[in-house]
């Protein structure tokens, strides 16, 4: 039985023996442990979680400490499968445990990772987690997010950046004007032939709409995906936005 499985039995343990802030203190060092033994699993058979029945991913979740925002299983999954199965830089949008994951693919396929965050508090947590386990293969980018006109984005350095074959989208949050639909129009330049974008959160009828916007603006196949909870591919043409 894995950890993520018998976390169940352990709240119910805690309650029955722990003081409340006791029980605090070891359900957070179980996610600590559990985490830690997940991400050294993770590193020596990535493979693993490409597979979205793998609990290997339920016990990153849960170790990552952040369920309420965290992608699920799924969608991680797919990120993970996406970044096995292409060459070439991956661009995330939004920042959190798909940018460990992919950093520590990247370090082992000495690919690098640039991830976007507009949050500077969460990009120090983030940064923090990167330099304890000597993830070197990411680039994150922090800046408060920017008026375009007519939609709020990430202020990416685009002359520092290369052209990206995987486009992992979970950012910026819900409520900014316009949504996700910026990463198109401001990215669409660093963006290779064939490129695969991933767009979380396709449960919300918003970002849906944004998937099929993009599509029809840009050219690209549509597919929705996921049980649990849905999440968009987009597939560019095999040419070059240049070309």
């Amino acid at each position: 039985m894995d950890d993520y499985d018998r976390t169940p039995a352990l709240a119910g343990a805690l309650r029955l023996i722990s003081p409340p802030a006791l029980r605090r203190h070891l359900r957070l060092a179980h996610k600590r442990y559990t985490f830690l033994r997940s991400i050294g699993r993770f590193y020596r058979d990535p493979r693993r979680a490409a597979s979205s029945t793998d609990a290997l991913l339920g016990d990153l979740v849960y170790g990552w400490g952040n369920e309420g925002w965290s992608a699920f299983p799924e969608f991680l999954s797919a990120s993970v499968g996406h970044a096995l199965a292409t060459k070439g830089a991956i661009l995330e949008c939004g920042s959190g445990l798909t940018t460990i994951l992919l950093g520590l693919l990247a370090k082992q396929q000495r690919r690098i990772v640039w991830a976007l965050e507009d949050s500077h508090e969460w990009s120090a947590t983030v940064n923090g987690v990167l330099r304890r386990h000597r993830i070197d293969s990411v680039r994150l980018c922090t800046a408060p997010l920017r008026n375009f006109g007519g939609f709020y984005w990430y202020d990416p350095p685009l002359k520092e950046m290369p052209e990206f074959s995987l486009v992992i989208c979970d950012g910026p949050p819900a409520q900014t004007p316009g949504g996700r639909y910026g990463l198109l129009p401001v990215m669409r330049e660093k963006l290779c032939g064939g490129a695969v974008v991933l767009l979380d959160d396709a449960k919300r009828d918003d970002d849906r709409g944004i998937g099929r916007r993009w599509a029809s603006e840009f050219d690209m196949r549509y597919e929705l995906l996921g049980s649990d909870r849905p999440f968009v591919r987009l597939t560019f043409p095999a040419r070059a936005f240049s070309e």
